[in-house]
């Protein structure tokens, strides 16, 4: 309680007296409203990944926005998409590839790169956050002006109401029986809510980090209560992972897969997965709702991003950490309410989240530094119909990286193996036709924007490190010999 109102009080002082920096920005420069979501994948109603997605507000703010609906995500885990899309720097030119303890990350490497809500705080903006925004870092005191720290507080969970696995609370699927007022989430978007609701005397940076739908699914009642009676199951192809090279094998969580099959809870997690995007969406709603109640409403610009996608069952596979599809692609939306800046639809060219720190420096008219990978998407926003000039890559470990542009995926993994996929044919990417005759022009195409040169691994502070790549190899073996062979014998159908 007594954090609770020391935090009430430094922001109640900070928006009554506020702490001016570069004066570049002017009281007509555009607020910006940054909604990052955890976990979310293509189960919202405004991208069409599940027929029973209720995501009402999120689809709203879609219809009067740009709907990004290739997006991809830089890596797929919190930790080098978040590092990637804060400091506007690909991992193949960081080195920043797999988790880091923030914290322990050496001066030398992050002092070279400049934070999003540090560019907007040293060019005039008042910068606020809450929530999850970079990975396993609450504040820091050159990118906010207030940070809103999480106050611990536990949830009740109606197990027998939904699954939980092994008496795991991570492995939790199921309702919360406490008031809404008590959910992490909750009280973010209060947060947020708290801020556009004052008097602002220069322009500001709103970070609202939402968690769910991360690990453990548990949400209140009423958003279980919401979901169908009956879940539908994605589409899954029971060999799936035949044409599959071995380090995409090892990135398919085949574990989980089993474990789901085994205690028959598959449509529980489903349950809960699409309940706790219903609850994110709901939060969501509430910030938004009130921003478009109050006098900033015409001149902020609203980002909303998930970090990665998530598997809920196909590839044989759960959670994240791969290269294909229903893990790289991502909700995305940008609203711009400002005349003439931007005309609302659906943009269906293939983009990086690595794309939104150029994009807010040229919104905003702020200059982003030289080292900023990705392009601006201004002209995407003012016609949704522009073609972007290179498709979208993913990285997960130095040397895994996947291509995606408006028909193809193309994989090419550290031993040089490869996987193809025709997504206007097999948009479930059932069919590798990476050795199929027709490929070989396709590949060459895309090969060119493959990284030229691959940075070193930054080693120093890794927190979890989980991917078979360059730098591991040896992981690849263990694999094969351990994991798979085990693995194999337990799943039916069997997959050889």
């Amino acid at each position: 309680m007594k954090s609770s109102i020391l935090s009430s009080l430094v922001l109640f002082t900070l928006l009554i007296n506020p702490v001016f920096g570069n004066e570049d920005a002017s009281e007509n420069s555009p607020n910006v409203l940054f909604i990052a979501i955890d976990d979310m994948n293509d189960w919202v109603g405004f991208l069409d990944g599940h027929p029973q997605a209720k995501t009402p507000n999120m689809d709203r703010l879609a219809k009067r926005g740009v709907n990004f609906t290739n997006a991809h995500c830089i890596a797929p885990a919190c930790s080098p998409c978040r590092l990637g899309l804060l400091l506007g720097i690909e991992p193949f030119h960081s080195g920043l590839y797999p988790f880091y303890d923030q914290p322990k990350i050496p001066a030398s490497v992050l002092s070279k790169y400049t934070s999003l809500p540090r560019l907007f705080r040293e060019n005039g903006y008042q910068t606020f956050g809450a929530g999850k925004i970079f990975h396993g870092v609450k504040e820091n005191t050159n990118d906010w002006d207030h940070y809103r720290t999480h106050i611990p507080g536990g949830l009740n969970r109606a197990v027998e109401k939904g699954y939980q696995q092994n008496q795991s609370s991570k492995m939790s699927f199921c309702p919360t029986t406490n008031p809404l007022s008590d959910h992490p989430d909750y009280q973010v978007a209060d947060y947020g809510i708290k801020v556009i609701e004052q008097q602002h005397d220069q322009p500001f940076f709103l970070a609202v980090g939402i968690v769910k739908p991360h690990l453990p699914f548990i949400c209140p009642q009423p958003f279980f209560d919401m979901q169908a009676e009956t879940i539908q199951p994605p589409s899954i192809l029971a060999n799936d992972l035949q044409d599959v090279p071995w380090v995409g094998r090892s990135m398919a969580k085949l574990g989980d897969d089993f474990k789901f099959r085994k205690d028959k809870s598959w449509e529980k997690v489903h349950r809960a997965y699409l309940a706790c995007n219903s609850w994110a969406d709901y939060n969501v709603g509430r910030v938004v709702d009130a921003l478009q109640t109050s006098q900033y409403a015409d001149n902020t610009i609203i980002v909303l991003w998930s970090d990665h996608g998530y598997h809920q069952g196909e590839k044989r596979s759960f959670r994240k950490f791969s290269l294909w599809e229903e893990s790289t692609r991502v909700p995305f939306i940008i609203l711009d309410p400002r005349p003439g800046q931007m005309k609302s639809g659906v943009c269906k060219e293939a983009v990086s989240l690595i794309n939104i720190y150029r994009t807010l420096g040229e919104l905003t008219g702020i200059e982003v530094p030289k080292y900023v990978d990705g392009t601006s998407l201004v002209k995407q926003i003012r016609n949704p119909a522009t073609k972007v000039a290179s498709p979208a890559i993913t990285t997960w470990g130095r040397g895994n990286y996947s291509l995606r542009d408006d028909q193809w995926r193309y994989t090419r993994y550290f031993d040089g193996t490869e996987e193809l996929y025709d997504h206007r044919s097999d948009p479930n990417e059932w069919n590798n036709l990476a050795e199929s005759p027709e490929a070989g022009a396709i590949k060459q195409k895309l090969t060119e924007f493959f990284p030229k040169n691959e940075a070193a691994l930054v080693e120093s502070g890794i927190s979890l490190w989980n991917s078979v790549d360059a730098d591991q190899p040896e992981k690849l073996q263990q694999f094969k010999k351990n994991t798979w062979s085990q693995m194999k014998k337990k799943l039916k159908p069997k997959i050889e």
